[in-house]
């Protein structure tokens, strides 16, 4: 009791610190791979009035300059440290607060940044629309250049609609029932990562793809400029503070630049080393108009005769499922440190990688773990869409490709993962669907392979990965054992008329889910199958199924279910706060095993 009273007291001081400005939340850049040091933090106070009738346009609520209720951004108004932790369904909602444009922002374009808002916002500034975007997982921009001036202050309002009982939009694990239950959760409204704004040159630096080719030894970068000029780009590679090379080229947007980097230093898992880069836009006179500081690993994850191969070489990975859920911000991490700190728990457990699963991760959790060397899964929040509807299919390619777009340079994500355990898929809009969210992947990004649906329901796919939660060891090495003459084990063999197996890696990349939970949680929670008489019964089973699939030679990587616990379902390595279950040394003994 009297933790829970001292807990509710740091929370309402915190709230009241937040609420004076003396705090922002999240103050770190959210873009680590392209950040520029002219920006303003909107983290922190906004208000904001729910609208469960939907009639706040009709009443002239995005001219207003402030609502009733304080929310805390970045976090949404599900969770704690909102301020708010409204739980129940909320299909419409406003937010507003006022920014200040600095006098020394004069002459630059002025960005608007969102690092994502489930699921559809509309953006006004002193009542005039700004623009729309659709999508709940992806980061968008406004230029709002021409709606504020220099050295004044506006107000900012953003409109939101959510509709995830629809079937029209990826929802990942968010409960479309009023109670979490199974393996869904509370639900995310709203802004749920950082806002902020830039000041850019009109002739900056756009957006830049970044392609390491370790087999040339050189890095090759596509830049996309915000208007095309005869204003020069040098790009710098450096290692440490020494420069490796540096490039000019012409501000067209057709310009691509082959760095050479002799004696190239591989980034992995267990050498994570990454190299800095500058890029500098200058115009004719010399000046530098714009400059972002980014960073590059040399690395290449390639799939071959049946294994997933790093830098060349196949490379079993031990991967554990991250849901990326708090308890107290739900899809929002509280610090920047506790991004930093999931990736530790999972190394520390003997994982060299995550699924991040369901869930768009935001970039400050891949930027750990491109620094701390993780071999990641790249997923989406695709559950709750109905993959056989043609606007749910509209939908997700769209929020996709942004996702894909932003967060391409990472040298920890090593294959993308758009679906997961697609139930229900029928013949014609769901394989065109998968169809053509592999090519459209593809065509952005050739250089990673793609898990076209995680857990069967394969269409066109670079990984085959499979579900299976068996316990008996020997039922698993049965299932899992390759027989010549015979499909592989599917745990999903309705789904034989969609695609056949073709020899592409075959990774079981969910496994185990055993459940470990407290005396009082036993009435309430789950995992996969029945529990343990004793912890030393949880450690020979883990073991076993961990033998198991080293006996399947044809295995060449897992995953096991799950990082920590979420909400009710408690068959984590660690519990949902992040405290260890186990004696870890041991965990970490059975899962490095195998290698």
């Amino acid at each position: 009791m009297k933790k829970t009273i001292i807990c509710v007291l740091c929370l309402f001081v915190t709230l009241i610190s937040l609420r004076g400005a003396e705090i922002i939340p999240r103050p770190e850049y959210p873009r680590p791979q392209f950040e520029r040091s002219a920006w303003i933090n909107l983290n922190g106070a906004w208000t904001y009035a729910f609208d469960f009738s939907n009639s706040g346009k009709d009443r002239n609520w995005q001219s207003l300059k402030h609502f009733d209720g304080t929310i805390i951004v970045p976090f949404c108004p599900e969770s704690r440290l909102s301020g708010v932790e409204y739980k129940d369904f909320i299909n419409a909602m406003w937010y507003q607060r006022e920014i200040s444009i600095p006098s020394n922002w004069k002459g630059k374009d002025i960005l608007l940044n969102f690092g994502a808002v489930y699921y559809q916002a509309d953006i006004y500034i002193d009542g005039k629309f700004v623009m729309s975007h659709t999508g709940g997982s992806s980061s968008f921009s406004a230029n709002i250049t021409r709606y504020v001036a220099p050295g004044t202050t506006h107000s900012l309002v953003v409109y939101v609609k959510d509709d995830l009982r629809s079937g029209k939009q990826p929802g990942g694990k968010q409960c479309t029932s009023y109670f979490s239950q199974g393996c869904s959760y509370t639900r995310v409204t709203g802004i749920w990562q950082t806002v902020w704004m830039e000041a850019v040159s009109a002739e900056g630096l756009k957006s830049v793809y970044a392609c390491p080719d370790i087999d040339q030894q050189q890095l090759v970068v596509h830049p996309q400029f915000y208007h095309e000029s005869d204003d020069r780009l040098t790009t710098t590679v450096l290692s440490g503070k020494k420069v490796v090379v540096s490039k000019t080229v012409r501000c067209s947007n057709s310009s691509i630049l082959v760095l050479l980097i002799p004696k190239m230093k591989l980034w992995s898992p267990e050498s994570p080393f990454l190299y800095t880069i500058i890029y500098k836009v200058v115009d004719k006179n010399g000046r530098v108009i714009d400059e972002v500081k980014s960073y590059a690993g040399m690395r290449k994850v390639s799939t071959e005769n049946g294994y997933v191969c790093l830098n060349n070489k196949p490379y079993y990975q031990r991967l554990v499922l991250d849901q990326g859920y708090y308890p107290d911000g739900e899809w929002t991490a509280p610090s920047d440190e506790a991004l930093k700190k999931d990736i530790e728990l999972g190394k520390g457990a003997g994982f060299n990688g995550a699924r991040t699963h369901q869930k768009a991760f935001e970039e400050r959790y891949f930027y750990w773990a491109d620094k701390l060397g993780y071999f990641t899964y790249a997923e989406s929040p695709s559950w709750d869409l109905d993959v056989n509807d043609e606007l749910g299919a509209r939908n997700f390619i769209g929020e996709w490709s942004e996702i894909v777009e932003s967060r391409r340079n990472h040298p920890s994500i090593a294959i993308w993962t758009p679906f997961n355990e697609t139930w229900n898929c029928q013949l014609g809009t769901y394989q065109r669907l998968i169809t053509d969210v592999y090519h459209t992947t593809k065509a952005m990004d050739p250089a990673r392979p793609i898990n076209d649906a995680s857990g069967d329901g394969h269409v066109v796919t670079d990984i085959w990965s499979v579900h299976d939660y068996e316990r008996d060891p020997n039922k698993l090495i049965k299932e899992l054992t390759f027989k010549e003459g015979q499909e592989p084990y599917r745990n999903q063999p309705d789904k034989k008329f969609l695609a056949s197996y073709e020899g592409q890696p075959y990774i079981v990349d969910e496994f185990g889910g055993l459940p470990w939970m407290k005396a009082q949680d036993q009435k309430t929670s789950w995992g996969y199958g029945g529990g343990f008489k004793s912890m030393e019964d949880f450690y020979e089973c883990l073991q076993k199924e961990v033998d198991a699939l080293r006996a399947c030679k044809n295995v060449c990587g897992f995953c096991y279910t799950q990082l920590t616990d979420v909400e009710q379902e408690k068959n984590g390595i660690y519990y949902y706060d992040r405290t260890p279950k186990f004696d870890m040394k041991r965990i970490k003994a059975i899962f490095e095993s195998v290698r």
